[in-house]
């Protein structure tokens, strides 16, 4: 056993020996390619420059020379230029040059030597590479010399970066491996040689006891033999069956849609969703060339889309488009999505005054200001809580009906849409299993006290098993309203809430987005062509925008935050240019119209403001953009400001994570849900301009190597916690609060 141990241990200091080898070969492999390249560029560089400084050196117009020393030495890397007289006087040198850098031997050495060309050297203790190059006449006589000097400090950071990424692969290799040792060691070896000889000695004396055999170790073939007399074919199919269970509770690797379907399966029986929303996931329209179909711009429709294509299942929505009705069959459904058809979305047909009073006037101009601290006065009709209260029971009809030969369905209802329907639902199928998800963050007990009907609505809610909202903050606000406003127990450690002999669980389930950061992370920061091109962007940096015209979006404050980035910082200017992209959202309700007038007043007054001839600071998209489009726009902005004034969560912030495998910067509302979790953001108060115009100069000016750190921090929250976990912890929860 011994020698045992002292090969293993050999073995696992030879494979991290050659571990530590491999690094050191990366970051020499790393440090010498980026250093001829540096090299490269540098004498290209003043190849180049000395072309066009020579003429006004040969004719002593040292202010020529000055200009064009000025206008290279521009680049951020360049630490210096200086150009030298035949005596080696400094005739003229950038602003960023130090004299001392180099000594005048130095120069006049390179002018003395008979030598064409110049050397690129590192100066001692420093991370500045210097090149010196002679100047010539005509005549090939010395007349000066030429100076570049480089900032190198991104090649230590980014051999720094390749030791630090190696050095935790290998503790983590460690690890791993060192513990499997031991487990092997201890439990295949020892531990499995003393239960076949408990399982020998309980066959001798007739004692056929299951868990004495062994059957996973390296005497395998042995017990497999002992027990194959008294294995039957039923707990065999136990054992896989709680194998497989127990694999799919670990949570140390990726969800995906397949591990989704396999949870599915294996806890429910592939038993069908049932989602309640009012939004639609596709929405079909009449165009020149016939019917077509659009996804709306919501995180809602995102979740719940992939959850519903990896589970199959009927969503139950409104019929907005006004196609809609051309394609549905006889029970008003259709399969989708349309290229590959995985669930049933049945729609419901509404008046336009049930929109009118349901959603325009009580969900969004009732309920939704008064959960969101926007400062927008909610409006309470008598007119729209009936219109609220008519839709709701419509909706809960329709669920009833498909719902009435299927035991313990799982129902799903999404948002402040619906908040009656769960206890419809109950009151008619008290086996359903009913889940109700707040999209929205909760107001505290006394703003919501405001509101005529919030007994009602909360009694409507409480008829759920299971109310979910983004953050635990949340909860906590719903409890206390409930306490305060229903006759009720509330349990503080378990989160429940018992009200006319039914109990409701509140839990947190921070909303994702379907991305499990192997599937569709990108390959480079940026696409080769320049997407922003055809929206009349021009500039090498570009910082992003994608909202609904929502006025929660802080879009007019994320705008005075960007005037102010360019009065306090004139030298991005003609750098940068901001990009907002804002699809129209409810522009049947007024506030959202004016809305709509007010960010394009605003976009209109700081461009007249600070654009030139050829450049615009702020370029204004008033479209909705599918994923696919969004997708190449978000690897090519350098930086992405979310700066909601308040909000459930926020999955653009997200989506912009996934597309970023290693550089860009995310400035983030301290507002949103997301803040909760992405906390290696730059985090912001969207009130402030001065705060959003510093956030994003921190951000333009980010090192490479810290932005690697950052994203990839954030890239980990995101995969780790991505829709298909949201899904399985959402549905699990469920199960277990509607059997308690």
């Amino acid at each position: 056993m011994q020698r045992m141990y002292l090969i293993a241990g050999s073995g696992f200091a030879a494979l991290m020996v050659l571990l530590l080898a491999f690094a050191y070969t990366q970051a020499t492999s790393e440090r010498a390619d980026l250093v001829s390249d540096l090299q490269y560029r540098t004498r290209v560089l003043s190849d180049s420059l000395e072309e066009s400084i020579k003429p006004s050196f040969e004719q002593q117009a040292t202010t020529s020379v000055q200009k064009t020393i000025n206008h290279i030495a521009e680049n951020e890397r360049i630490a210096g230029i200086a150009v030298y007289d035949n005596t080696g006087a400094i005739v003229a040198r950038s602003v960023a040059f130090v004299p001392g850098l180099v000594s005048t031997s130095s120069v006049s050495g390179v002018m003395d030597s008979a030598v064409s060309v110049g050397v690129v050297t590192r100066v001692a203790t420093s991370t500045t590479y210097v090149y010196i190059s002679p100047l010539a006449d005509a005549n090939s006589n010395v007349i000066g010399a030429l100076l570049v000097a480089q900032n190198a400090q991104y090649i230590d950071d980014s051999v720094a970066y390749i030791w630090e990424t190696n050095i935790e692969k290998i503790l983590a290799v460690m690890l791993v491996l060192g513990g499997m040792l031991v487990l092997l060691f201890r439990f295949v070896f020892r531990s499995s040689l003393a239960r076949v000889t408990t399982a020998l000695g309980a066959i001798r004396r007739g004692e056929m006891q299951e868990e004495a055999f062994d059957q996973r170790g390296i005497f395998a073939p042995v017990t497999a033999e002992l027990f194959k007399v008294n294995k039957s074919l039923r707990q065999a199919r136990y054992s896989a069956s709680e194998e497989a269970r127990m694999r799919l509770e670990k949570l140390d690797s990726p969800w995906t849609a397949q591990r989704l379907q396999e949870f599915m399966k294996a806890y429910f029986k592939n038993k069908q969703i049932f989602i309640v929303s009012n939004r639609e996931p596709y929405v079909h329209k009449k165009t020149k060339k016939g019917v077509a179909y659009s996804v709306p711009a919501h995180g809602m429709v995102t979740a719940i889309d992939a959850l519903m294509q990896a589970c199959g299942g009927m969503w139950i929505a409104y019929g907005s488009g006004d196609a809609d009705r051309t394609v549905v069959d006889e029970n008003d459904t259709i399969m989708v999505p349309p290229e590959e058809p995985r669930y049933a979305l049945k729609r419901i047909w509404l008046t336009d005054e049930e929109v009118q009073g349901h959603y325009v006037g009580f969900s969004n101009e009732a309920l939704f200001p008064l959960c969101l601290m926007t400062h927008t006065r909610p409006v309470f009709r008598p007119a729209d809580w009936a219109a609220y209260r008519r839709v709701n029971a419509k909706f809960a009809e329709a669920l009833l009906a498909e719902i009435r030969h299927i035991e313990q369905p799982l129902v799903l209802v999404q948002d402040l849409h619906f908040a009656l329907v769960p206890r419809i639902i109950k009151r008619s199928r008290p086996d359903a299993q009913v889940a109700l998800f707040w999209h929205h963050p909760w107001p505290t007990a006394e703003q919501f006290s405001i509101c005529p009907w919030r007994k009602e609505i909360l009694e409507g809610m409480l008829g759920a098993d299971l109310i979910g909202f983004h953050v635990q903050q949340h909860c906590n606000l719903f409890l206390e309203t409930v306490g305060k406003e229903i006759e009720s127990k509330i349990d503080f450690e378990h989160f429940s809430i018992t009200s006319g002999g039914h109990t409701s669980y509140v839990k947190p389930f921070p909303i994702s987005i379907p991305f499990t950061n192997s599937n569709n992370a990108p390959k480079q920061a940026a696409p080769a062509e320049k997407p922003f091109a055809e929206y009349g962007v021009r500039t090498d940096l570009v910082a992003l925008g994608v909202d609904r015209l929502d006025y929660t979006k802080g879009i007019v404050e994320r705008l005075r935050g960007i005037e102010q980035f360019f009065i306090l910082y004139p030298e991005y200017r003609k750098r940068l240019t901001f990009v907002q992209i804002a699809a129209p959202s409810r522009e049947a309700v007024q506030r959202y119209r004016q809305y709509g007038v007010e960010v394009e007043q605003e976009v209109e007054r700081i461009n007249e403001s600070l654009q030139s001839a050829s450049w615009k600071p702020i370029v204004f998209v008033r479209r909705h953009l599918s994923h696919q489009e969004l997708r190449p726009l978000y690897r090519a902005a350098q930086v992405c400001l979310v700066t909601s004034l308040h909000d459930g969560m926020n999955l653009v912030a997200k989506e912009y994570i996934a597309e970023h495998e290693s550089s860009g910067v995310l400035i983030l509302s301290a507002f949103t849900g997301a803040a909760r979790e992405l906390t290696s953001a730059l985090i912001i108060n969207p009130y402030s301009p001065e705060e959003i115009a510093a956030a994003l100069k921190h951000a333009l000016e980010m090192p490479l190597s810290e932005q690697y750190r950052r994203m990839r921090a954030l890239r980990g929250i995101v995969s780790n916690y991505n829709v298909y976990r949201w899904a399985m912890e959402l549905i699990k929860t469920l199960a277990q609060a509607a059997a308690s």
